[in-house]
Formats: C-alpha cells, sequence, structure tokens
C-alpha cells in the first residue's frame, strides 16, 4: 500500500471475503487502488478486517460514508480513515510468540505485504 493515498480502515469484515471480492465492494465508491485482508500469520485465516486504499481523498471520503454501516453478507461494516502506521500506538499484545515479525496481509496482487 502506497503511504500517500487515501487509506480506509475496513472492519466487522466476513470471514470468507476474498481481496477481489473487498476490492470489487469499495469499487463501488470510486477507483480503488489497492486492498488487503488482515489475516493471521499462524493459521492464514482473515482476522476479519482489512484496508483498502483509493486514488483520491474525494473517493476515499465517498466510501466512508456510503459503506460505513452497510451490510456485507450480513455483516455491518466498521469503514474509518486508516491510521498512519507510526501513529497506532499501544504496542505488541501479550501472547504466547516471541517472534517479532509483522502481522501478514495478503494483498490484491496476492503478494504478501506489511
Amino acid at each position: 500500500m502506497n503511504g500517500s493515498r487515501p487509506r480506509l480502515y475496513v472492519g466487522n469484515l466476513p470471514y470468507q471475503l476474498t481481496v477481489d471480492e473487498l476490492r470489487d465492494f469499495f469499487a463501488g465508491a470510486g477507483t480503488v487502488t489497492d486492498a488487503a485482508i488482515i489475516t493471521d500469520r499462524e493459521t492464514g485465516r482473515s482476522k476479519g478486517f482489512g484496508f483498502v486504499e483509493f486514488a483520491t481523498q474525494e473517493d476515499a471520503a465517498r466510501a466512508q460514508s456510503m459503506f460505513n454501516g452497510a451490510q456485507l453478507r450480513n455483516r455491518t461494516l466498521k469503514v474509518d480513515l486508516a491510521k498512519p502506521r507510526d501513529d497506532r500506538g499501544g504496542g505488541r499484545r501479550g501472547g504466547g510468540s516471541s517472534s517479532s515479525s509483522p502481522t501478514n496481509a495478503v494483498s490484491g496482487d496476492g503478494g504478501m505485504t506489511e
């Protein structure tokens, strides 16, 4: 995902949704330049949220207003502006793994991205 393009966080995604379906759904609001669904690094299963990047701020704003609260496969979507990666705060939550590798996401091109 390109850091200079407007990006939306999309929560409460159906767990079986594909990246192509996510991209196609949001294309109704404007030009989607990239989409990713965040997956569990150990199981490869969707965590139920992702990100959609748009060509323009106007397209992103339109998508947010169109799809926040919208239904997708009987799930109510939460759509908001994505926070910059260095602005997320927090840090790693506790868990059994001492690995420092980032959470993987399946990119729209099928490759793995952070």
